[in-house]
């Protein structure tokens, strides 16, 4: 029994060491700028690949205009780019009023980072609905794309105007509406991806895979489609903790290892995997039929 209860004190002060660890980096302004300037350079880093893989784009198909392509890695770059400048001078930002202010610097790259993924569900809903489209033509996709924009709009002028709102009164249940909203639309992009990524999974799997190509295209959108679905799921439950425990807030500097965490789960890591995923440039003029997106 005595044993056990030194067992017990052991375990006690290792959890009480390990707390300690995370209140010292948390409290420590040094730590905090450390942690601050590692997601900037790494939010750079993804920036910048995805600016060459643009530029590379541009200079292998430049008389295809703005294909979704393009667009996509465009986006990517201004996501990536405006974050890493949020996060260089994250403590000016903290100190800027009024308090709305703060909250559309750190909030306005998350609805264009939900833009440039929807695109992606855009591009594979229209690849979906392709071959359907051939076979029954009463099916058409002349609506995906007016309902991309106007789910878009919808997104952006009810979070405008919460910000409007906020603006002129400053108004504590609503903040944690607009972090609830958040949320919602961040299932919404996990769910959009689970319906037509696994669709247009399933339909790959119906056609013969003796092309290794066509297998890539096949793992291709499995692993985009699994990575983009758990990284908003994990962006919808933590906005939901960050919106209801002071705990979990990401809009403060005190909670650095926090903000680590979830910026590398949410934004980071899987921008980086899509971008590696989808590295693969379209084929020069002349060799082959070009397909937007490749």
């Amino acid at each position: 029994m005595e044993g056990y209860g030194v067992d017990e004190a052991v375990i006690a002060l290792k959890l009480k060491d390990a707390s300690n660890w995370w209140h010292d980096i948390n409290e420590s302004t040094l730590w905090q700028d450390r942690i601050f300037h590692i997601l900037a350079a790494l939010y750079g880093l993804v920036a910048a690949v995805a600016l060459v893989q643009l530029i590379r784009i541009q200079l292998r198909v430049p008389e295809y205009g703005w294909t979704t392509q393009k667009v996509f890695h465009f986006l990517n770059f201004l996501v990536n780019g405006v974050r890493g400048l949020v996060f260089v001078f994250r403590r000016d930002v903290q100190n800027l009023h009024p308090e709305i202010v703060q909250h559309i610097l750190l909030d306005m790259p998350s609805l264009a980072f939900f833009t440039t993924y929807a695109l992606l569900v855009l591009f594979w809903a229209e690849i979906y609905y392709q071959p359907i489209l051939k076979q029954a033509r009463a099916v058409s996709t002349d609506g995906l794309r007016p309902s991309f924009f106007t789910i878009n709009a919808v997104v952006y002028t009810i979070q405008i105007g919460m910000w409007l709102i906020l603006w002129w009164k400053y108004i504590p249940v609503l903040v944690v509406l607009s972090k609830v909203f958040f949320a919602g639309v961040s299932l919404f992009a996990a769910l959009g991806f689970l319906l037509y990524g696994g669709r247009l999974f399933l339909m790959l799997q119906r056609f013969p895979v003796e092309s290794k190509g066509r297998r890539k295209k096949l793992q291709e959108v499995g692993y985009v489609t699994t990575i983009c679905f758990l990284c908003f799921l994990v962006r919808c439950i933590m906005m939901c903790f960050n919106a209801f425990d002071k705990a979990a807030d990401l809009d403060v500097l005190n909670h650095p290892v926090l903000n680590l965490i979830y910026y590398l789960l949410v934004e980071i890591l899987p921008s980086s995997l899509v971008l590696f995923i989808l590295r693969k440039l379209p084929p020069k003029r002349g060799i082959t039929q070009y397909h937007p997106i490749r």
